[in-house]
């Protein structure tokens, strides 16, 4: 994923700029390609011509029938045409451009709405895999598939919702993107995914809801939505192998105020000075992160934070992580140590 978050403080005449969560970091967030759908039931003619479409230079004679096939009157017809183009887009990256350029989006993005959940499903992942193409994010937006595909968080089969994340997913990675599908209401269906999903599904929307939350309104929607409450347990279920995606997620909210004020709410410091203690490296490095934009500007929390017992784990930390580890650590120890007595309260946030 291309999303830089720089995280600036100023102290004491420091500047932390290069205090930030890079591409490197983001390597918590797995590429979305999320149809791993195998091979579906074929008549033996299907299959071997399936096979040898995506074998050889015979699919473009075959795309074209199975995109006159997806307006079909039968609803078996339709079926198998999107499924074996689901297929064709998973396996040969050529024809994702080639289904496209055939005039297959618009007939898709009309089978994501279908009331047949396995059709809705063929049509969201052939999206999906349609979408993994940068020269389809475009047409696909413009073509309509935003709004379908939040539909399809609401009422798909768990793979199609899964799916549908992912497509969105691609689809934000067009900064343009990001707003519409917010104002979609994608956000509070991602978030239920996140809480409700399984770890496909967990995954699905906490890499989807990543991207999109580099857009404050979106940020906003997702706090409004209950966000901090999944991520603060799934950060402290170490046994849920989402603690490193939940804390990038927390890291691009702890922006806003409110989202702060959840945050602590939903019990996130104790959770984040143990990731501090018992943590990966990556995850003790994103947990001072969070900890450095809760604690920057409000007294009652870097309070909180210093009476959990952080101190002595930044301590470690800051003598034995990496290099930007050490620099981080330090940066919160100094602010944890701040004077906390006088007027200094009234800088808290105005949650408090």
């Amino acid at each position: 994923m291309d999303t830089q978050i720089q995280a600036n403080y100023n102290y004491m005449g420091r500047n932390f700029s290069n205090i930030s969560l890079t591409n490197d970091d983001s390597a918590a967030f797995s590429d979305c390609n999320s149809d791993r759908s195998g091979e579906f039931p074929t008549t033996s003619a299907q299959s071997k011509r399936l096979v040898l479409a995506c074998a050889t230079e015979m699919s473009d004679d075959l795309i074209q029938q199975l995109v006159t096939d997806l307006e079909s009157d039968s609803i078996e017809d339709q079926k198998q045409a999107a499924m074996e183009l689901r297929l064709l887009a998973k396996n040969r990256p050529e024809n994702r451009v080639k289904i496209a350029r055939a005039g297959a989006i618009r007939p898709l993005i009309s089978l994501i709405s279908s009331s047949d959940p396995q059709l809705q499903e063929h049509g969201v992942t052939a999206i999906l895999n349609l979408s993994l193409c940068d020269e389809n994010k475009e047409l696909l937006a413009s073509s309509g598939a935003i709004r379908p595909l939040v539909r399809a968080l609401k009422v798909g089969t768990p793979t199609g919702k899964e799916n549908a994340a992912c497509a969105l997913l691609r689809l934000s990675q067009l900064e343009e993107n990001k707003t519409a599908i917010g104002r979609s209401g994608a956000i509070p269906l991602l978030v239920d995914l996140l809480e409700t999903g399984n770890f496909r599904g967990k995954k699905d929307a906490s890499t989807a809801l990543y991207s999109l939350c580099s857009v404050k309104e979106n940020k906003i929607r997702a706090v409004q939505a209950g966000i901090m409450k999944p991520l603060v347990e799934l950060m402290a279920d170490f046994e849920s192998n989402m603690v490193d995606k939940s804390a990038f997620v927390m890291s691009v909210l702890a922006s806003l105020p409110e989202a702060r004020a959840a945050l602590v709410e939903e019990g996130g410091i104790p959770v984040l000075v143990e990731i501090i203690e018992v943590g990966s490296q990556r995850q003790k490095e994103i947990a001072v992160v969070i900890l450095l934009q809760l604690c920057d500007d409000s007294v009652v929390y870097r309070t909180m934070v210093a009476r959990e017992g952080a101190i002595p784990p930044l301590v470690a930390l800051s003598q034995s992580g990496t290099k930007r580890a050490k620099q981080k650590a330090e940066a919160l120890i100094e602010l944890l140590r701040r004077p906390r007595s006088g007027n200094a309260a009234a800088t808290s946030d105005s949650s408090e």
